[in-house]
């Protein structure tokens, strides 16, 4: 959430950043809404003052008559008082409902752009393999050596799900275990959280009320599945006053991830690039202020490192301004090749979201015992997401026999397979 008194202070410096994300900022809303609500708590607090000092010349006056007009009077500002903390609450809410509404400021170094096609490839690292036949793409390769079931999925649950069989399964496992073991040797402390969260954790991370409709939920209780482990490491340390000797606190955590993706058909969905339960390994960072933007390249180069390790040929963009995040102030994607697709796909973004999720998390650092605690700043970020790593995998490791080698690295997790054959099962 943004900070209201930046708003007051300089509103016409956050609408040309709005402005910059393309969409049209409601400033003028705010500011009416906010004007609103003080000028209703100004003459609350002047009628609560009158009836304070009412309350001693009643305890004083000897005139009975007098003293129960006085008693009268009090009576009607009472009521006066009550309706106008009704007022205060409903504007109080209006107010609110508009902020949660509103994204993330832009960085002034983010690049101006509508849309996807303006985001600037900042490097290229690795040469796509040369294959000395024609590559497969992961849905003819999966099912062809019997680890990737899409009739199946289909069956037990509905489009967009499928299930991985055999070393298929083992090969998504490994994957989750090497991250998580790399991130830790990067120096994040590896969190379990819950699956599950309560409504004001999605509020906190900037998932309500923007991405409602995309989010599942259980409908007699305030549980709602997780979209990204980025929510329930935000909630961590909800409400909370962190010590700045504490920071930066790195955490990293597997979760699965369920979004109601709205997809189309074509190109772009075919296989199991998009889903609506996929796997992914978080990082993810609580710190100072002034340290978000060095952090914010700390992190980019571990999800970078975890591509280089696993020797997949990769390319890392930085997001223009129209295809940030809603949460997020600057943000990096980075693209691993996937020959038999022929295209690059997305496995990690990483973001710095500045104070803004702090803000609604209540999340705040103090410098010193007795200073005034300030909002810390949260970064996040993809290490890596599945099943895009794993097709990135199958499709660079796949041999003219139609087989798949592992590599070096997940063997350790593979219990001695390392290679997946069409015999697989």
């Amino acid at each position: 959430m943004l900070d209201i008194q930046r708003i007051r202070e300089k509103p016409e410096e956050v609408q040309a950043a709005l402005a910059r994300r393309g969409i049209e900022p409601p400033v003028d809303r705010i500011l009416e809404l906010d004007a609103e609500r003080r000028s209703l708590l100004t003459q609350v607090e002047t009628l609560k003052g009158e009836r304070n000092r009412a309350s001693k010349q009643i305890g004083q006056m000897q005139d009975p008559a007098a003293r129960q007009k006085k008693v009268d009077e009090m009576r009607h500002v009472g009521e006066r008082i009550d309706a106008l903390d009704a007022q205060v609450r409903q504007t109080d809410e209006a107010l609110h409902a508009v902020l949660s509404e509103v994204p993330n400021l832009p960085d002034p170094d983010v690049p101006d752009g509508p849309d996807e096609s303006a985001n600037r490839v900042l490097q290229t690292v690795g040469e796509p393999r040369a294959f000395d036949f024609a590559p497969k793409p992961h849905w003819e390769l999966g099912p062809s050596l019997g680890i990737l079931d899409f009739e199946r999925g289909v069956k037990i649950t509905g489009s967009r799900f499928y299930v991985l069989s055999g070393a298929g399964a083992r090969l998504q496992r490994a994957l989750i275990a090497w991250m998580l073991d790399l991130h830790a040797r990067q120096g994040y402390t590896e969190k379990y959280t819950p699956f599950v969260v309560r409504q004001q954790t999605l509020y906190g991370a900037g998932q309500l009320p923007k991405f409602r409709d995309n989010l599942y939920r259980d409908h007699e209780e305030d549980l709602w599945m997780v979209p990204t482990a980025e929510v329930p490491l935000t909630g961590l340390h909800m409400d909370e006053i962190l010590e700045i000797e504490a920071l930066p606190l790195h955490y990293t955590a597997y979760t699965p991830c369920f979004r109601r993706e709205k997809m189309s058909a074509g190109r772009d969905v075919r296989g199991i690039k998009r889903g609506h339960q996929f796997d992914k390994v978080e990082m993810y960072t609580f710190c100072a202020p002034e340290a978000s933007p060095e952090e914010l390249e700390r992190m980019r180069a571990h999800a970078e490192a975890t591509c280089l390790e696993l020797g997949l040929p990769y390319r890392t963009k930085i997001l223009c301004t129209g295809d940030l995040g809603f949460a997020a102030r600057k943000t990096y994607d980075i693209e691993a090749w996937a020959p038999g697709c022929g295209e690059w796909l997305e496995v990690s973004s990483i973001s710095n979201c500045g104070d803004f999720q702090a803000r609604r998390s209540n999340i705040r650092c103090r410098r010193a015992p007795k200073a005034r605690p300030e909002f810390a700043h949260t970064l996040n970020g993809s290490g890596l997401g599945l099943p895009r790593t794993l097709i990135a995998v199958l499709e660079n490791y796949q041999q003219a026999d139609g087989s798949v080698a592992i590599p070096e690295v997940l063997r350790p997790w593979m219990g001695g397979v390392e290679t997946i054959r069409p015999t697989s099962t």
